[in-house]
């Protein structure tokens, strides 16, 4: 079965990450887990952009309990990447965030993966809290479909 690869238009929000020297391995191409900072960035930012969270006073935070990256396509320093981002779903307690990372010039991603965020009381860790509503909000825009 052929893979299906995203394309840009897909997803509802975009960052734009330059790739550093360090992101590339010895086969000259951006190493693979360096994919997982540019999802948690994308992520990150777009949280901190709301005003929703503040990890130092909010009663409840977000911690990543899943994640996957499927590779298409190399990217190599010194490219500038557009890292685009969407929801797939919102829960009670979580949010699956997805994400595609493009070359310039590309309409395909050359990656692509989600990760799902559960939130939790800040203070303990472990005890789930129901996303916030002021939260659910800001990530319907980025709803996929």
């Amino acid at each position: 079965m052929p893979k299906t690869i995203p394309t840009r238009d897909s997803y509802r929000h975009f960052i734009t990450v330059p790739t550093r020297w360090a992101d590339q391995d010895a086969l000259q191409h951006i190493n693979n887990a360096v994919y997982y900072t540019y999802f948690d960035t994308a992520v990150a930012r777009f949280l901190f952009g709301t005003g929703v969270l503040d990890d130092h006073a909010s009663a409840v935070t977000a911690v990543v309990v899943e994640t996957t990256c499927r590779h298409h396509a190399p990217a190599f320093f010194p490219d500038v990447l557009s890292v685009g981002l969407r929801v797939g779903h919102i829960g009670t307690t979580s949010v699956r965030y997805e994400i595609g990372v493009f070359r310039e010039g590309q309409d395909n991603a050359c990656a692509e993966g989600h990760f799902i965020h559960v939130h939790v009381d800040r203070r303990d860790m472990a005890q789930t809290r129901p996303v916030p509503p002021e939260l659910i909000a800001k990530l319907k825009p980025l709803m996929a479909g």
